[in-house]
């Protein structure tokens, strides 16, 4: 399900304000970045925007039609109010997604670059990780989840686990290719240490690599955490979250499809937004792209 990526020589070599300009000068990354701004802004201000208590429920006004007064989405089985309970769930699976982001890349980093410069660790890292990469991600993940107990704590650190495989076979990509460059070949005979060099060189040029894998990883880690909320793994009731939401509107859909629409439509908005900013960054930061 996640997708691997690899860039070229990284964001240090080519200005970051100039690879800005050109993310924004391409329309459909614009799009992306318009749509991500709109999502981080309403999650962000759920508690200002959101007109009633996410867990509030009120038995008079059960399956409210969208656009009623004081429910602009409408309401579920519980009177709940969809729209509240929505920027509420968008702001926990933001919250889990970048937590488990972190985690993929501070666990992932150093040990794709430890397998990479350093050819004796290699074999050992590198097989762990194929094993772990045998499994699919949503699988590891509800495993671990399941293994540890359902909690946003545990469900983020689960998805976060199930993430540092992939995060480090790029990182070892970048890593191997970068070990024969000529900067580091040249650092290499003037006697530099190999942690110095893996710092000072090799690092900065995977930042590419690894900004472009973050924003990759960032949508599947958030459609992690609506399937595990929606398998009783991840939040659980009655705080809010699009996993959830879905779960509790299934066996209502033949009537009342309203109160899953809108949390599907949100997972969409989130996933399609980091997927285009991701792909914006690969054909800015990757000299070798053939969009540009």
């Amino acid at each position: 399900m996640t997708q691997l990526v690899t860039a070229g020589p990284a964001i240090a070599r080519a200005p970051r304000g100039r690879a800005l300009r050109r993310l924004i000068r391409t329309p459909l990354s614009l799009c992306g970045l318009a749509l991500m701004a709109v999502v981080v802004l309403a999650a962000a201000l759920a508690p200002v925007i959101a007109p009633h208590p996410p867990a509030g429920v009120n038995f008079e006004a059960p399956f409210q039609l969208p656009g009623t007064v004081g429910y602009l989405l409408g309401t579920d089985d519980l009177g709940r109010d969809i729209l509240s309970r929505m920027l509420y769930g968008i702001r926990t699976s933001l919250l889990i997604g970048a937590i488990s982001v972190v985690l993929a890349v501070v666990a992932g980093v150093p040990l794709g670059l430890a397998a990479g410069y350093w050819r004796w660790l290699d074999a050992p890292i590198s097989r762990l990780n194929d094993v772990a990469l045998a499994f699919p991600f949503l699988v590891l993940a509800i495993a671990l989840a399941a293994i540890a107990g359902p909690s946003p704590a545990n469900a983020a650190i689960a998805l976060g686990v199930a993430q540092v495989p992939v995060m480090l076979r790029v990182v070892r990509g970048e890593t191997l290719r970068l070990r024969e460059s000529e900067f580091v070949q040249a650092a290499i005979t003037m006697n530099a240490s190999g942690a110095r060099i893996v710092w000072q060189h090799v690092l900065p040029n995977c930042a590419s690599a690894v900004v472009i894998q973050a924003t990759v990883i960032m949508p599947v880690a958030v459609l992690g955490e609506a399937v595990l909320s929606f398998l009783g793994l991840g939040i659980q009731p009655p705080d809010p979250s699009l996993g959830i939401m879905l779960s509790d509107a299934q066996q209502y859909l033949s009537r009342t499809p309203w109160p899953a629409l809108f949390p599907g439509l949100a997972i969409i908005a989130i996933c399609l937004a980091f997927n285009i900013v991701g792909d914006g960054l690969r054909d800015v930061l990757d000299p070798t792209s053939d969009s540009r």
